[in-house]
């Protein structure tokens, strides 16, 4: 468990926040400038907060007697750029910090890197170097991951490339803080998520909760919200794989293993909400769905929460929509999703006890 009670000035603005995280993957989520990568370089020890505390698994780290160094407080840091050692081969970076006898090979194997081990880096892509990065801050056997934007500086192919490895390490169960300002990221990974705003939590609570609040969506942002579902595999075909959800059955691209437990997140803008059930259409998902809530912003668009199930969908929607065709809470409607709106980075993996 981490506990954080951090406030210093920093900037133009004052970082003033009380974190709690109880393992799993905690994600800070915000845009840039609210405070993220402060909070974790103090958590982590490489910056010093005027006043606060800090404890790790009940260990004070910081408080106004104790500061513990960047060094001994067991805390592993991933940053936005590798920061690899030039004339080091990707062996000898591994190695760099851990502890004498250590075998880099497991982890190698789990990243997916065992094939590098004699390679320098300007020799490795940056989906690899940001592997290598993440494997050395692992053989160090920190009680605590902190990835800060470790897939920021690679483009989206890369970045989607390398989120299978880190669901590989979501599942190893090291708790992990990841900071990110990409949705598709956090929507893949985190179990909590933790809104921060101009150095303050404006929201923290669990991942997909969170996510099917239309009321968070000035928070998340229009274009990022959407709700993320478990669904297990039935059945596929010519590219497309049946699953089962909270929600009921969805069409989405791509091919897994009959049974694997999937994690897929469904983008608000890419529902469309009917009054009356369509025909002839060539999307796929149909489904019968009860109005929740709706939630009005500063702008044209409306969040509507639908339920069906156990579970919820977002839409979003104008408010011109919403009074031509009286959507209104309890009033069942049918939403619309085409199968090919689910880009390759909305489906991911779910953790290993998931389920659908």
């Amino acid at each position: 468990m981490l506990e954080a009670q951090i406030t210093t000035r920093i900037g133009g603005f004052t970082l003033d926040v009380d974190l709690q995280a109880h393992g799993g993957v905690t994600a800070l989520f915000g845009p840039s400038g609210a405070g993220k990568t402060s909070l974790a370089r103090a958590i982590a020890g490489l910056s010093h907060p005027e006043r606060g505390r800090i404890a790790l698994n009940g260990k004070v780290l910081l408080d106004g007697t104790t500061n513990v160094p960047a060094h001994h407080r067991g805390i592993g840091y991933v940053f936005q750029e590798p920061r690899l050692f030039p004339h080091l081969d990707v062996r000898a970076n591994l190695l760099y910090g851990a502890r004498p006898g250590q075998d880099p090979g497991p982890v190698a194997d789990m990243l997916g890197i065992e094939g590098l081990l004699h390679r320098r880096p300007a020799g490795l892509s940056g989906g690899e170097a940001a592997r290598v990065a993440i494997g050395r801050a692992l053989l160090r056997d920190p009680k605590l991951l902190i990835l800060d934007e470790p897939l920021a500086a690679l483009d989206a192919p890369r970045r989607s490339a390398i989120l299978p490895w880190l669901e590989r390490l979501r599942d190893r169960g090291l708790p992990v803080l990841y900071i990110s300002h990409a949705m598709e990221e956090v929507a893949r990974l985190a179990d909590t998520l933790v809104l921060l705003r101009e150095g303050r939590i404006a929201h923290a609570g669990p991942l997909a909760e969170s996510l099917a609040d239309p009321s968070l969506t000035p928070l998340i942002g229009p274009s990022q919200a959407g709700a993320v579902l478990t669904a297990e595999v039935a059945a596929q075909a010519d590219g497309v794989m049946t699953v089962r959800t909270p929600v009921g059955a969805l069409h989405v691209p791509g091919s897994a293993a009959l049974g694997h437990i999937l994690r897929l997140r469904v983008r608000a803008e890419d529902i469309i909400i009917a009054t009356s059930e369509p025909m002839g259409l060539s999307a796929l998902n149909v489904l019968p769905v009860t109005i929740d809530a709706l939630h009005a912003g500063d702008g044209p668009a409306v969040m509507v929460r639908l339920r069906a199930g156990d579970g919820f969908l977002l839409a979003r929607v104008t408010k011109r929509s919403v009074q031509a065709l009286t959507l209104e809470p309890g009033r069942p409607v049918w939403a619309v999703v085409k199968t090919t709106a689910f880009a390759h980075g909305d489906v991911g993996t779910a953790r290993p006890n998931a389920k659908a």
